[in-house]
């Protein structure tokens, strides 16, 4: 099995059932507007706007490292990625983004309401898709993955309310910060991981394995991103390394800070809004010792991942696909 090749051809397959899933929808501006989101659709509309579909991805290559078929999945990858995109056209309204990959946001072209309907289609499509699974699998098993879904949802909204809520707290913990990622970014995968051995049948051991590598990749995943938002080559990340210091954002680097230095936390709280003062923002934080414990996190949680990565699945083949991915997930260090 040559790794790119067939890459290609599970990206391919998400991207037919995600556009079954979707023009299950009459033609018109509702259709529209997720085509639009999702990068089938409208100016701007490629490859680059369709995201990397990293999560559907898991899906279909957990389903086939633990012995299923992975086209059998397929309706649990597209209910994922559905759940993800929906997740996404909310966090745009809430966060007032007028860009997503580099277009414009949903709520921008359709205004807040309908971009509110929009989500919220999507998500509905994603527990239809789910249904699909009926045709491959026991009952049992459709339900569990409907179980799996509704409680990432549950989980991924939760840390976006905390997300927001940590916003208008002077202070919160480092503690804090890992049950807001937990929800917010790592619930997903985690599902998106154990959806996979779900559509397999494993037992619940291997099941537990899947559940655990998505959830310690989630949260690399994350603390990755707050060092690029902070450290990172901007060019390589397509936004200024200042944005994240100067619109107050309480990223792990930036709580770390606050918790080791009075001096810090006056110095970040005058420099919201300010773009000018991120480079001394950044320079204090490298001195206080934050950037080597964000860089230590992520290896911690990236070890963690590989190793039950390990434990779930058996085909050496799928568990190298597995681990390359993970890797150059984890590896946008520049």
């Amino acid at each position: 099995m040559k790794s790119k090749e067939w890459i290609t051809e599970l990206l391919t397959a998400i991207d037919e059932e995600l556009k079954k899933q979707v023009y299950r929808l009459p033609a018109g501006e509702m259709r529209d507007m997720l085509s639009y989101h999702l990068g089938w659709f409208g100016e701007g509309n490629s490859i680059t706007a369709q995201g990397k579909r990293i999560r559907p991805l898991l899906t279909l290559l957990t389903c086939a490292g633990t012995g299923g078929n992975w086209q059998y999945a397929l309706p649990a990858a597209a209910a994922v990625e559905l759940v993800h995109n929906f997740s996404l056209i909310h966090d745009d309204i809430e966060d007032n983004s007028d860009l997503r990959r580099g277009r414009k946001t949903v709520w921008k072209l359709w205004g807040i309401a309908q971009a509110v309907n929009a989500g919220d289609l999507m998500f509905t499509l994603s527990r239809i898709s789910l249904m699909d699974l009926s045709g491959s699998i026991p009952a049992d098993r459709v339900l569990k993955a409907v179980s799996c879904l509704d409680h990432s949802c549950e989980s991924l909204t939760y840390g976006q309310f905390l997300d927001l809520d940590y916003e208008t707290r002077k202070q919160i913990s480092i503690e804090d910060y890992w049950k807001m990622i937990s929800g917010k970014t790592a619930a997903l995968t985690s599902c998106s991981a154990k959806m996979g051995g779900l559509v397999s049948g494993v037992d619940q051991g291997r099941l537990g394995a899947l559940a655990g590598y998505g959830q310690h990749l989630g949260l690399a995943f994350q603390v990755v991103d707050d060092w690029l938002g902070i450290w990172g080559d901007a060019v390589m990340i397509g936004k200024s390394t200042d944005s994240d210091l100067a619109s107050g954002k309480k990223t792990l680097p930036v709580i770390f800070g606050l918790e080791k230095s009075g001096e810090f936390a006056d110095m970040w709280q005058h420099g919201i809004g300010v773009p000018e003062a991120s480079q001394a923002l950044a320079g204090k934080l490298e001195a206080l010792g934050a950037q080597e414990y964000t860089l230590q996190q992520a290896e911690t949680h990236t070890q963690k991942a590989l190793y039950m990565l390990e434990k779930a699945i058996p085909d050496p083949e799928i568990l190298q696909i597995l681990k390359d991915l993970t890797f150059d997930l984890l590896s946008r260090k520049k």
